[in-house]
């Protein structure tokens, strides 16, 4: 059984876009979405440095753009993506790029909203000064009660021993200075408090774009950051897209969503390595694949001749 998932803000790194832009109609395809998006996807992914694209209006499109693209030069059609793989997953702004594989959004949707996110989260983010620590290690009900404690909010949760909390610069201050037991700390470089309420503007500013959008049924199984559900509704996963902007991100769960349906496969869409490397560590017998440039097209095309289209017993919590 084979899943396909999307990395979140954070996995970008210079030029990663370069390779990709070589296959044949790609450049055709970026230029589009750049004038969904407004923000030119090809400029950023290739030459841009490592401050442009941590811009949050500018990594959430981009991100998403590559995801897509690399997905329909596996798929050649991306239509056809849905009846290839078992399950489709997406961490954070991933979800995007998860949704329009699943057929929840269309490409150009997907891209279209996500741009509207990354601007909104942008403005909420310069709005306060918050941040986002990563938490490695210790206790995981000691990490939490810290977090609650110091009055942050544990943005992301992905397993592994990795909590990521957010609040204002002062809390996250405060944090540092009383760590929990047998932790490291890490200051991650974004913007501000994302998956928080601190984001509750963006939340309110994607909601109107949201809601002019008809979205389709999942044509697989799709699974959702709120809880790691399989959720079919489409409308009921567009509603978790926009209120997810404010909440935290349970990959955790979703990761144990996977294991309960048996997936015996994973590839991880461009900018990758970042999820595979969690798997790594929780999803242990599992083949993993970062397909980071088209050379690992061939690979990834083996490892769904050879793992797609298994029986999966639905997980407690479906929709």
């Amino acid at each position: 059984m084979l899943a396909i998932v999307a990395p979140g803000q954070g996995a970008q790194v210079p030029g990663f876009l370069s390779p990709w832009l070589e296959l044949p109609g790609m450049s055709e395809r970026l230029a589009e979405w750049s004038d969904v998006a407004r923000v030119d996807l090809a400029r950023y992914g290739t030459t841009a440095d490592a401050d442009e694209i941590r811009d949050t209006a500018v990594a959430q499109p981009l991100l998403v753009s590559a995801g897509l693209a690399a997905a329909i030069a596996l798929f050649d059609d991306l239509a056809k993506a849905p009846d290839a793989i078992d399950a489709v997953a997406g961490h954070s702004v991933g979800e995007f790029t998860a949704a329009g594989i699943a057929g929840v959004l269309s490409p150009t949707d997907a891209v279209a909203l996500v741009a509207e996110r990354g601007r909104g989260m942008a403005e909420a983010a310069a709005a306060t000064a918050t941040g986002m620590t990563a938490i490695l290690g210790g206790d995981r009900d000691e990490v939490l009660a810290a977090i609650e404690t110091a009055g942050l909010t544990p943005a992301n949760d992905n397993g592994s021993g990795q909590i990521v909390a957010a609040g204002t610069t002062e809390q996250l201050a405060a944090f540092a200075e009383n760590p929990p037991a047998r932790a490291r700390l890490r200051s991650l470089s974004v913007a501000g408090a994302f998956h928080t309420d601190h984001m509750a503007p963006a939340v309110r500013r994607v909601r109107t774009t949201a809601d002019r959008m008809r979205p389709a049924d999942a044509r697989t199984r799709l699974l959702s950051n709120r809880d790691g559900a399989v959720v079919a509704d489409g409308q009921d996963y567009l509603d978790r897209l926009v209120a997810q902007i404010s909440s935290p991100v349970r990959w955790d769960a979703c990761t144990e969503t996977l294991i309960e349906l048996g997936v015996t496969a994973l590839i991880e869409l461009p900018p990758a390595g970042t999820l595979t490397g969690l798997a790594k560590r929780s999803m242990r017998g599992v083949e993993r694949l970062a397909m980071k440039t088209p050379d690992d097209l061939d690979a990834a095309q083996r490892l769904i001749a050879e793992h797609a289209g298994r029986p999966a017993s639905e997980p407690e919590g479906a929709r």
